[in-house]
């Protein structure tokens, strides 16, 4: 018999990809376990259900809020909690209204002006209004044996760890070397804290608890420490038969913080600052639970535990999995650490009905509004981890809001809807010089859908998702201008490219967006054939009809308009998004692979990388797969620059603005599994994993990438 010699590629295959062999999902979870032995503000552990999170520092509750301001902030927020100051000056949003040449035509778009003094007034009314809660701190209040309170330097011997195959964080410290054990969970489907207190200091009445309520601020970022303004809003209680049901009210919002506990002895301190004596035994557990209105029944401790390690054991053992275990590249374990904590973090901040803020639940960003070109950062992934159903909960919030994206293309005149960039949960505008004139995420609602119909292809899905598929391709062909001069439809002038460094006034044609453009058109087409009907006309003649992505040289320019997007230094800073183009996107005949090949390159050795997001590693690494440069996915997925900072708890740390910055984790999630499972027509397993031999990747569950 003749023996017969695999190519070494095809060897190197067989050592990078284990097929057949179950990966043993728990183990992989729990060497990833976090672990904390002293205070740091940069590492403060969150629990969540996806619509609510609460986030703790070392003592197992938020104690020392003011301690980790700067840090992680000790946040608890939900989909639900929002307020807004009351208007007492009758803003009109038709005051933040500019009108910007564009197509031959004047079109208002909602910016930040800033004169006279009432319009920059009504300006700021309607950036920070309404704007997410910070609900309320609970903590420990602890007495030293002097009758002080202990603080952030007295807690001793930490030893806090995040176990996220069963959602629960364990904290054991000492104060005086009197030993404190503190268990906190989260309640899957409500909003409920769990909390069990284990020390001898409960015998000497030494622990209690404190829920303090802070004021929001109209600040970009609120990480609940506003203690003033205490005239400015009211707070009370009441004790039922099970418990006290405590009630905040702010204005016109209003929420209850139901406390599940028999025995209760509560003294004000302080308007808003409520003390909690803890009965004289060794160990106490009690619940709290974050709700709009009073709830009918409490919830005890161990149900809020079961319900905890039961939900998440089935999101652990369901969806896709990637073990690299026994990877020799010193990079390895560090990679599944920020794949697996990623996880955690998207399931726990951003898997609700809503799209997500870019700081989650933790701490406000843009005062906790969701920017809807993050979007595909924040929930693409999940489709292409088999976990479609929460992808769908955020997509269906766009039926919803439907309407005023309708008016927005209304109002400057176009056909369909234009979504919205910085928003809330209604849906409404916010005055942005920079986002108003954003294009990118108009196609992502048919990205989301696309992928939905990958996982179902049944008529049921088309249906669905039909309306906003062809109503987002009406604006898109209705924003397209023709110009008769050079026969062909141009994107602008009038747009900020996701590179957020162009001025819109002379902004035409980036290359990103025309291949975006050219791509969710031609879906929409398929869209229509799918459900037996014609081919829509004027997407055809925009199709056909689109300006080619630019090129100067043998490379791409970033936009039509920026000539010198290769001389001037200030391109070479955020994001690169002209490598989207080929990477975000499949292959299409818009996009040439040797240009961008050319393009990719000069891109990697000139670019200000520490100028850049979180999200553009993995995109760079995305494009350097579909190049077949695995080599440089590996190294863009995990390239050494603060930006691309993954903390201990597993967040993306981008600066002292923003500690955690969750598209960075999303995209993380986008770029392994397409590294792992491929793209269409990708005629290799792993296309974006090194064959060096280095690597020994084991996965499951993934969906290839379109």
């Amino acid at each position: 018999m003749k023996k017969i010699l695999l190519p070494i590629c095809c060897q190197l295959l067989i050592v990078c990809c284990i097929v057949g062999q179950p990966i043993n999902r728990k183990a992989v979870v729990l060497r990833h376990t976090v672990v904390n032995t002293r205070y740091d503000s940069l590492s403060s552990l969150s629990v969540g259900n996806g619509g609510f999170a609460f986030t703790v520092d070392v003592t197992g509750l938020q104690s020392f809020p003011e301690a980790y301001a700067r840090g992680v902030a000790l946040g608890t927020q939900s989909v639900w909690g929002w307020h807004s100051f009351v208007d007492t000056a009758n803003y009109q949003f038709k005051e933040t209204l500019k009108d910007y040449h564009q197509a031959g035509r004047e079109v208002p778009y909602s910016v930040q002006l800033k004169q006279p003094d009432h319009v920059k007034a009504a300006v700021n009314w309607f950036r920070q209004n309404p704007h997410r809660l910070q609900l309320g701190n609970i903590g420990f209040v602890i007495r030293k044996k002097d009758g002080s309170e202990a603080g952030i330097n007295d807690i001793k011997n930490v030893h806090q760890s995040l176990n996220l195959y069963t959602g629960e964080i364990t904290s054991m410290f000492t104060v005086e070397d009197m030993p404190v054990r503190v268990v906190t969970l989260c309640h899957q489907q409500k909003d409920i804290i769990a909390v069990k207190i284990i020390s001898p200091l409960l015998l000497e009445k030494r622990i209690s608890i404190k829920l303090v309520f802070p004021y929001p601020t109209d600040a970009f970022k609120d990480v609940a420490t506003n203690y003033r303004d205490q005239d400015r809003h009211r707070s009370s209680y009441v004790v039922r038969e099970e418990g006290v049901v405590f009630r905040h009210q702010m204005d016109t919002s209003t929420y209850c913080v139901g406390f599940n506990c028999y025995y209760t002895a509560i003294k004000e301190q302080e308007p808003h600052h409520f003390l909690i004596a803890l009965p004289v035994k060794d160990s106490f557990a009690c619940t709290f639970q974050f709700s709009p209105k009073e709830q009918a029944r409490f919830m005890p401790y161990q149900w809020v535990r079961e319900n905890s390690q039961a939900s998440w054991q089935q999101f652990w053992q369901s969806g896709a999995a990637i073990d690299l275990a026994g990877s020799t590249d010193p990079r390895a374990h560090e990679l599944e650490r920020r794949v697996v904590l990623s996880q955690y973090l998207t399931r726990i901040q951003c898997s609700n009905q809503y799209p997500p803020q870019e700081t989650g639940l933790t701490y406000n960003s843009w005062y906790g509004r969701p920017h809807l070109e993050m979007h595909w950062w924040h929930a693409y992934h999940y489709a292409l981890w088999g976990r479609t159903e929460l992808l769908e909960k955020s997509l269906n919030w766009y039926s919803t809001v439907f309407d005023k994206a309708r008016a927005i293309a209304q109002r400057q005149g176009y056909q369909g809807v234009r979504w919205q960039k910085m928003t809330d949960n209604e849906g409404r505008e916010t005055p942005s010089s920079i986002g108003a004139l954003l294009i990118w995420q108009e196609p992502h609602v048919i990205s989301f859908a696309e992928l939905c119909y990958r996982k179902h292809k049944d008529e049921q899905t088309l249906k669905k998702y039909r309306e906003l598929v062809f109503a987002t391709a009406d604006f898109m062909a209705s924003f397209a201008y023709y110009d008769t001069a050079k026969g062909r439809y141009i994107l602008g002038k009038g747009v900020i490219p996701a590179q957020e460094r162009f001025k819109a006034e002379e902004t035409f044609n980036p290359t990103y967006e025309l291949a975006y453009w050219h791509w969710a058109l031609d879906i929409a087409q398929q869209w229509r054939q799918r459900l037996h009907l014609p081919r829509n006309k004027q997407w055809d003649d925009v199709l056909q009809k689109l300006s080619p992505l630019p090129v100067q040289g043998d490379r791409y320019l970033f936009t039509e308009s920026g000539t010198d997007s290769y001389t001037n230094p200030e391109y070479r800073t955020d994001h690169p998004s002209v490598l989207g183009a080929l990477g975000m996107l499949p292959r299409t005949a818009m996009v040439d692979t040797a240009t961008m090949q050319h393009t990719f390159d000069w891109i990697w050795n000139n670019w200000s990388w520490k100028d850049t997001w979180g999200w553009d590693f993995p995109m760079t690494a995305m494009t350097a797969t579909r190049l077949n440069r695995p080599e440089q996915a590996m190294d863009a997925l995990l390239m050494p620059v603060q930006k691309n900072t993954y903390l201990n708890n597993g967040h993306n740390y981008q600066d002292d603005r923003l500690t955690i910055y969750l598209p960075g984790n999303g995209g993380l999630l986008t770029a392994i599994a397409m590294m792992c499972a491929g793209y269409d027509g990708c005629p290799i397993t792993n296309p974006g994993i090194p064959k060096n031999g280095k690597w020994k990747v084991k996965w499951e569950g993934f969906e290839k990438m379109p």
